[in-house]
Protein backbone atom coordinates (compact mmCIF):
# COMPACT_ATOMS: atom_id res chain seq x y z
CA UNK A 1 0.00 0.00 0.00
CA UNK A 2 3.11 2.00 0.73
CA UNK A 3 4.84 1.40 -2.97
CA UNK A 4 1.33 2.70 -4.38
CA UNK A 5 0.58 5.88 -1.99
CA UNK A 6 4.87 6.34 -2.93
CA UNK A 7 4.07 5.73 -6.68
CA UNK A 8 0.95 8.07 -6.90
CA UNK A 9 3.14 11.10 -5.07
CA UNK A 10 5.97 11.06 -7.66
CA UNK A 11 2.76 11.21 -10.28
CA UNK A 12 1.76 14.13 -8.92
CA UNK A 13 5.20 15.84 -8.30
CA UNK A 14 5.60 14.91 -12.00
CA UNK A 15 2.67 16.01 -13.59
CA UNK A 16 3.22 19.81 -10.79
CA UNK A 17 6.47 20.03 -12.49
CA UNK A 18 5.49 20.43 -16.17
CA UNK A 19 2.74 22.38 -15.67
CA UNK A 20 2.38 25.64 -17.01
CA UNK A 21 2.75 28.20 -13.42
CA UNK A 22 -0.99 30.10 -12.75
CA UNK A 23 -0.93 33.22 -14.49
CA UNK A 24 -0.37 36.23 -11.76
CA UNK A 25 -3.63 37.97 -11.43
CA UNK A 26 -3.22 41.01 -13.65
CA UNK A 27 -2.04 44.78 -11.79
CA UNK A 28 -5.20 46.83 -13.34
CA UNK A 29 -3.33 49.93 -11.85
CA UNK A 30 -0.16 49.54 -12.95
CA UNK A 31 0.30 50.37 -16.93
CA UNK A 32 -0.97 52.99 -19.43
CA UNK A 33 -2.83 50.11 -21.50
CA UNK A 34 -3.73 46.05 -21.53
CA UNK A 35 -4.51 43.86 -24.31
CA UNK A 36 -7.00 41.21 -23.12
CA UNK A 37 -6.93 38.12 -25.35
CA UNK A 38 -8.97 35.91 -22.30
CA UNK A 39 -6.47 36.85 -19.65
CA UNK A 40 -4.43 40.75 -19.34
CA UNK A 41 -1.41 41.74 -20.64
CA UNK A 42 0.32 44.94 -19.53
CA UNK A 43 1.49 46.90 -22.25
CA UNK A 44 4.05 50.07 -21.34
CA UNK A 45 3.11 52.51 -23.71
CA UNK A 46 0.53 53.61 -25.96
CA UNK A 47 2.06 54.18 -29.56
CA UNK A 48 0.01 57.06 -32.10
CA UNK A 49 0.81 59.58 -33.72
CA UNK A 50 0.49 62.85 -32.00
CA UNK A 51 -3.08 64.95 -32.18
CA UNK A 52 -2.08 67.68 -33.86
CA UNK A 53 -1.22 65.56 -36.44
CA UNK A 54 -4.37 64.01 -37.24
CA UNK A 55 -5.67 66.06 -39.94
CA UNK A 56 -8.73 66.14 -41.70
CA UNK A 57 -10.89 64.68 -39.20
CA UNK A 58 -11.26 67.94 -36.62
CA UNK A 59 -15.24 67.35 -35.84
CA UNK A 60 -14.81 63.90 -34.83
CA UNK A 61 -11.38 64.54 -32.87
CA UNK A 62 -13.18 67.03 -30.85
CA UNK A 63 -15.75 64.58 -30.13
CA UNK A 64 -13.69 61.59 -29.01
CA UNK A 65 -11.04 63.83 -27.07
CA UNK A 66 -14.00 65.51 -25.09
CA UNK A 67 -15.39 62.35 -24.35
CA UNK A 68 -12.13 60.63 -22.97
CA UNK A 69 -11.22 63.25 -20.95
CA UNK A 70 -15.00 62.90 -19.59
CA UNK A 71 -14.57 59.06 -18.45
CA UNK A 72 -10.38 60.46 -17.16
CA UNK A 73 -12.23 62.88 -15.08
CA UNK A 74 -15.10 60.23 -13.80
CA UNK A 75 -17.50 62.23 -15.40
CA UNK A 76 -20.74 60.97 -17.44
CA UNK A 77 -19.52 59.74 -20.88
CA UNK A 78 -20.29 57.63 -23.89
CA UNK A 79 -20.15 54.39 -25.32
CA UNK A 80 -18.46 55.46 -28.94
CA UNK A 81 -18.81 53.54 -31.89
CA UNK A 82 -16.07 55.24 -34.87
CA UNK A 83 -17.31 53.83 -38.23
CA UNK A 84 -16.47 54.63 -42.00
CA UNK A 85 -13.88 54.66 -44.45
CA UNK A 86 -10.59 52.74 -44.01
CA UNK A 87 -7.42 54.16 -42.74
CA UNK A 88 -9.17 57.51 -41.75
CA UNK A 89 -7.75 57.27 -38.16
CA UNK A 90 -10.24 55.87 -36.21
CA UNK A 91 -8.01 53.77 -33.99
CA UNK A 92 -5.43 55.86 -34.21
CA UNK A 93 -7.69 58.60 -33.00
CA UNK A 94 -8.98 56.75 -30.15
CA UNK A 95 -5.09 55.73 -28.86
CA UNK A 96 -4.00 59.66 -29.07
CA UNK A 97 -6.75 60.49 -27.15
CA UNK A 98 -5.71 58.68 -24.40
CA UNK A 99 -2.66 59.57 -24.52
CA UNK A 100 -3.73 63.47 -24.28
CA UNK A 101 -6.15 62.17 -21.09
CA UNK A 102 -3.00 60.52 -19.40
CA UNK A 103 -1.15 63.63 -20.22
CA UNK A 104 -4.01 65.91 -18.19
CA UNK A 105 -5.23 63.17 -15.47
CA UNK A 106 -2.10 60.97 -15.24
CA UNK A 107 -3.13 57.44 -14.64
CA UNK A 108 -6.73 58.08 -13.54
CA UNK A 109 -8.06 56.35 -17.25
CA UNK A 110 -6.41 53.58 -19.00
CA UNK A 111 -6.87 51.81 -22.67
CA UNK A 112 -7.97 48.17 -22.35
CA UNK A 113 -7.80 46.42 -26.34
CA UNK A 114 -9.68 43.67 -26.84
CA UNK A 115 -8.55 40.80 -29.42
CA UNK A 116 -11.19 39.81 -31.71
CA UNK A 117 -11.50 36.04 -30.21
CA UNK A 118 -12.01 37.60 -26.92
CA UNK A 119 -15.34 38.81 -27.38
CA UNK A 120 -16.63 36.21 -25.43
CA UNK A 121 -15.03 36.50 -22.56
CA UNK A 122 -15.68 40.39 -21.74
CA UNK A 123 -18.16 39.42 -19.32
CA UNK A 124 -14.90 37.95 -17.25
CA UNK A 125 -12.90 41.30 -18.33
CA UNK A 126 -16.03 43.99 -16.83
CA UNK A 127 -16.18 41.65 -13.53
CA UNK A 128 -11.99 42.52 -13.01
CA UNK A 129 -12.24 46.09 -14.04
CA UNK A 130 -15.69 46.99 -11.94
CA UNK A 131 -13.38 46.02 -8.93
CA UNK A 132 -10.82 48.49 -9.89
CA UNK A 133 -10.87 52.50 -8.69
CA UNK A 134 -9.76 53.85 -12.15
CA UNK A 135 -11.44 54.20 -15.37
CA UNK A 136 -11.45 52.18 -18.39
CA UNK A 137 -11.75 52.33 -22.29
CA UNK A 138 -12.16 49.20 -24.03
CA UNK A 139 -11.60 49.06 -27.06
CA UNK A 140 -12.55 46.30 -29.69
CA UNK A 141 -11.02 47.43 -32.81
CA UNK A 142 -12.48 46.62 -36.49
CA UNK A 143 -15.75 44.91 -35.28
CA UNK A 144 -17.46 43.13 -37.42
CA UNK A 145 -20.32 40.02 -37.32
CA UNK A 146 -20.65 37.81 -40.10
CA UNK A 147 -23.92 36.68 -41.14
CA UNK A 148 -25.73 34.26 -39.18
CA UNK A 149 -24.31 35.26 -35.94
CA UNK A 150 -27.54 36.36 -33.66
CA UNK A 151 -25.63 36.12 -30.58
CA UNK A 152 -22.93 38.63 -30.96
CA UNK A 153 -24.62 41.69 -31.72
CA UNK A 154 -27.36 40.36 -28.89
CA UNK A 155 -24.18 40.72 -26.27
CA UNK A 156 -23.23 44.10 -27.47
CA UNK A 157 -26.27 45.06 -26.71
CA UNK A 158 -26.20 43.39 -23.37
CA UNK A 159 -22.89 45.10 -22.70
CA UNK A 160 -24.53 48.53 -24.02
CA UNK A 161 -27.72 48.34 -22.32
CA UNK A 162 -27.41 47.35 -18.46
CA UNK A 163 -27.94 43.64 -18.78
CA UNK A 164 -26.53 41.50 -16.78
CA UNK A 165 -23.18 41.12 -18.16
CA UNK A 166 -23.05 44.78 -18.31
CA UNK A 167 -20.00 47.04 -18.15
CA UNK A 168 -19.79 48.23 -14.96
CA UNK A 169 -19.74 52.37 -14.40
CA UNK A 170 -15.91 53.10 -14.72
CA UNK A 171 -15.82 51.11 -18.02
CA UNK A 172 -17.21 52.71 -21.78
CA UNK A 173 -16.69 50.92 -24.70
CA UNK A 174 -15.46 52.23 -28.02
CA UNK A 175 -15.73 50.58 -31.28
CA UNK A 176 -13.98 50.66 -34.92
CA UNK A 177 -16.15 49.14 -37.57
CA UNK A 178 -16.02 50.25 -41.18
CA UNK A 179 -19.95 49.88 -41.14
CA UNK A 180 -22.55 52.15 -39.69
CA UNK A 181 -24.77 49.34 -39.14
CA UNK A 182 -21.34 47.07 -37.34
CA UNK A 183 -22.96 43.90 -39.30
CA UNK A 184 -23.28 43.21 -42.84
CA UNK A 185 -26.68 44.51 -44.70
CA UNK A 186 -27.44 42.70 -47.95
CA UNK A 187 -30.48 43.10 -50.45
CA UNK A 188 -30.85 39.53 -49.84
CA UNK A 189 -32.53 40.76 -46.74
CA UNK A 190 -35.48 42.12 -47.65
CA UNK A 191 -36.59 38.80 -48.93
CA UNK A 192 -38.70 38.13 -45.57
CA UNK A 193 -41.80 37.62 -46.83
CA UNK A 194 -43.43 39.05 -42.97
CA UNK A 195 -41.08 41.78 -42.12
CA UNK A 196 -38.86 43.16 -45.32
CA UNK A 197 -37.35 45.62 -42.59
CA UNK A 198 -37.01 43.72 -39.08
CA UNK A 199 -33.46 43.08 -39.51
CA UNK A 200 -31.89 45.69 -40.94
CA UNK A 201 -34.15 47.96 -38.66
CA UNK A 202 -32.65 45.45 -35.83
CA UNK A 203 -28.84 46.13 -36.82
CA UNK A 204 -29.44 49.75 -36.99
CA UNK A 205 -30.62 49.71 -33.65
CA UNK A 206 -27.60 48.30 -32.67
CA UNK A 207 -25.76 51.18 -33.57
CA UNK A 208 -27.78 53.34 -32.51
CA UNK A 209 -27.03 52.08 -28.73
CA UNK A 210 -23.58 53.92 -28.80
CA UNK A 211 -24.05 57.45 -27.38
CA UNK A 212 -21.63 58.74 -29.65
CA UNK A 213 -21.27 57.33 -33.38
CA UNK A 214 -19.36 59.15 -35.40
CA UNK A 215 -18.31 58.67 -38.73
CA UNK A 216 -15.10 59.16 -41.12
CA UNK A 217 -15.26 59.62 -44.26
CA UNK A 218 -12.19 59.55 -47.81
CA UNK A 219 -10.83 62.34 -47.52
CA UNK A 220 -10.44 64.98 -49.82
CA UNK A 221 -7.12 66.30 -51.92
CA UNK A 222 -6.57 69.35 -49.47
CA UNK A 223 -6.72 67.09 -46.29
CA UNK A 224 -4.42 64.51 -48.06
CA UNK A 225 -2.00 66.56 -48.90
CA UNK A 226 -2.44 68.72 -45.31
CA UNK A 227 -2.52 65.12 -43.56
CA UNK A 228 0.97 64.53 -45.05
CA UNK A 229 2.10 68.47 -44.12
CA UNK A 230 1.92 68.02 -41.25
CA UNK A 231 4.06 64.36 -40.48
CA UNK A 232 6.78 65.73 -43.02
CA UNK A 233 6.90 69.02 -40.90
CA UNK A 234 7.31 67.51 -38.04
CA UNK A 235 9.97 65.01 -39.41
CA UNK A 236 11.91 67.13 -41.15
CA UNK A 237 11.19 66.02 -44.38
CA UNK A 238 10.44 67.46 -47.91
CA UNK A 239 8.10 66.55 -50.62
CA UNK A 240 6.36 67.62 -53.76
CA UNK A 241 2.16 67.69 -54.30
CA UNK A 242 2.34 65.57 -57.63
CA UNK A 243 4.66 63.42 -56.10
CA UNK A 244 2.25 62.54 -53.26
CA UNK A 245 -1.07 62.58 -55.11
CA UNK A 246 1.10 60.31 -58.10
CA UNK A 247 1.26 57.87 -54.65
CA UNK A 248 -2.56 57.91 -53.92
CA UNK A 249 -3.59 57.53 -57.42
CA UNK A 250 -1.43 54.78 -58.06
CA UNK A 251 -3.02 52.66 -54.31
CA UNK A 252 -6.40 53.95 -55.86
CA UNK A 253 -7.49 56.04 -52.66
CA UNK A 254 -6.36 59.50 -50.32
CA UNK A 255 -6.98 58.51 -46.90
CA UNK A 256 -4.66 59.27 -43.56
CA UNK A 257 -3.12 55.54 -43.79
CA UNK A 258 -1.44 56.00 -47.50
CA UNK A 259 -0.54 59.54 -46.40
CA UNK A 260 1.89 58.24 -43.85
CA UNK A 261 2.57 54.86 -46.34
CA UNK A 262 3.95 58.05 -48.63
CA UNK A 263 5.35 59.91 -45.27
CA UNK A 264 7.13 56.45 -44.65
CA UNK A 265 8.65 56.10 -48.53
CA UNK A 266 9.73 59.59 -47.83
CA UNK A 267 12.22 58.70 -45.01
CA UNK A 268 13.22 55.69 -46.70
CA UNK A 269 14.37 57.57 -49.63
CA UNK A 270 16.27 59.93 -47.74
CA UNK A 271 17.97 57.47 -45.26
CA UNK A 272 15.93 58.13 -42.20
CA UNK A 273 14.22 56.20 -39.82
CA UNK A 274 11.03 56.87 -38.37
Amino acid sequence: MSDQSDLLNRIAQALERISPPASAPADWLGSPAYVWDGGAHAVGQIVAPALALLKGIDAQKQAVTTNVTRLAQGHAAHDMLLWGARGMGKSALLRASVIAAQAEHGARIALVQVSGDALPTLAALFAALGQVDRHFLVFIDDLGFEDGDGAGPRALRSWLEGGVEARPGNVRLAVTSNRRAIVARHAGEQDDPLNPRDAVDDRLALADRFGLSIGFHNCTQDDYLAIIAGYCGNLGLAFAEADALEWAKRRGARSGRVAWHYVTELAGRAGRTI
